[in-house]
């Protein structure tokens, strides 16, 4: 038995420290090289671009709408449902956020896996020979997906390590300066994509011009920033070619139904049934964001706040919203009231948008009758009287566009990263920033109307 074990030590000791031994391809893991091709490489892609519809590992921890880190931690929405309900949600919500908060990790490898899935892409584009055109069209839709998840990672972490597909020192300091590297992906992206793709999802030339143009605006260069939104507005088309504009129904970009319309920049695609029984790809990084109770089988959480509610009131002389003092005009609400008792919504003049916004009780909800107020509600005394609606499938529609493959449910909805809205008011600031007053004006008034 002694000896065994001496013959043993000896063979760990020899094959131990010998390299070939050690290096062997990972298990599980395709060689780059084999995807070296047209098909490999649109398989890489579409990779990439399903990391944006959220992660089925991190479920709603890694929501492409960023509803935890943008609408709750701005003040926008509450976290909703109850205390006891996802209680890590509550610091971002208060504000009291430390390292040890399980969304943060959670998120920072999320979008790190989406910048990851590009890096692969561009590697594998490097060994290919496909015509060059073809080449650049897939490069600069990577180069765009990369700039999405680090212009995220930016505004989320802002000191961030910037890793590409060709690092090999991932011992990085993060005290680096990533907006020019962000620039350039969407610089890159917008000069070498076509101004329509054969898949209406993809990124186009003017997907990335906005991007673009939005990076340059939270750096605060106005100047370059305008240049840019003026190509975007005077000749700026979708991916299916239809040429930029607002819709007639400002609804319709919450809507299923009529979605990939001209108002959409960027939207990240959804489906209900893809038949995978699942809800994968119907937006589950927003599952848990439905009214509680009635149709709805899960989960309060993510309600709007009576501040955002409040920005909705306008002049009844002017039709203008309240800039500075807009809680001094408040929008009443049914808060601490059964449902059973009567309640009459606010008659004063509001913003038609907030009922597109915002369900409120005694108001049409979508098409699913007027929103009872309580009944729809997980807990008044801890998120108030509102729900959510931009994410809410209709009735009529529900079975086409509606997935009830878990115990909450998914939609077809898309997620809109950019509307041309958001260019036409991202135009505006920088307008007003450069001094163009009756330009910026002209702009919001598009929106307005």
């Amino acid at each position: 038995m002694k000896k065994n074990m001496i013959i043993v030590a000896a063979l760990i000791l020899i094959y131990g420290c010998s390299d070939s031994f050690l290096d062997k391809p990972a298990l599980g893991a395709l060689d780059e090289a084999v995807l070296a091709n047209e098909k490999g490489l649109n398989g890489l892609l579409i990779g990439a671009y399903s990391q944006m519809n959220g992660s089925p590992a991190a479920l709603w921890f890694s929501s492409p709408s960023n509803f935890l880190f943008g609408s709750i931690a701005g003040g926008d929405a509450h976290k909703g449902a109850d205390g006891g309900s996802e209680v890590a949600m509550d610091a971002f919500m208060k504000m009291t956020i430390d390292p040890t908060n399980g969304y943060i990790a959670v998120a920072w490898n999320y979008y790190y896996e989406g910048v990851a899935r590009a890096n692969s892409a561009l590697r594998v584009a490097e060994m290919t020979d496909i015509p060059e055109e073809e080449l650049n069209n897939i490069k600069g839709q990577a180069r765009f997906i990369r700039g999405h998840f680090y212009f995220y990672l930016k505004k989320m972490f802002n000191n961030i390590p910037w890793i590409d597909e060709h690092t090999t020192d991932y011992n990085q300091s993060n005290l680096i300066d990533t907006w020019p590297m962000i620039e350039e992906d969407f610089k890159f992206a917008m000069e070498n994509l076509p101004n329509t793709q054969t898949d209406i999802g993809r990124a186009n030339k003017w997907a990335a011009a906005s991007y673009l143009a939005k990076a340059y605006l939270y750096q605060k260069k106005y100047t370059e920033a305008k240049n840019i939104f003026d190509q975007i507005i005077s000749q700026g088309v979708t991916s299916s070619g239809l040429k930029y504009g607002l819709t007639t129904r400002y609804d319709d970009n919450f809507n299923a139904a009529t979605e990939n319309n001209k108002e959409s920049v960027f939207a990240i695609q959804m489906i209900a049934h893809d038949g995978t029984n699942d809800i994968l790809n119907a937006n589950v990084g927003d599952m848990l964001n439905f009214p509680y109770g009635g149709p709805f089988s899960c989960c309060g959480i993510f309600q709007p706040s009576q501040d955002l509610v409040n920005s909705f009131r306008t002049d009844p002389d002017t039709g203008l919203p309240f800039i500075d003092d807009y809680n001094s005009h408040y929008i009443s609400h049914d808060q601490g009231l059964e449902s059973s008792v009567p309640f009459t919504p606010d008659e004063g003049t509001i913003d038609p948008r907030l009922d597109w916004t915002v369900g409120r009780r005694g108001i049409p909800y979508l098409d699913w009758g007027n929103h009872p107020g309580k009944e729809w509600i997980r807990d008044q005394n801890y998120a108030g009287p509102y729900s959510p609606k931009k994410n809410v499938y209709r009735q009529a529609t529900q079975d086409q566009y509606a997935a009830f493959y878990s115990w909450a449910p998914g939609t077809a909805i898309n997620l809109n990263v950019i509307r041309f809205a958001d260019v036409l008011l991202m135009a505006a600031e920088a307008e007003a920033e450069l001094g163009n007053l009756s330009q910026a004006e002209q702009y919001v008034n598009m929106v307005r109307q």
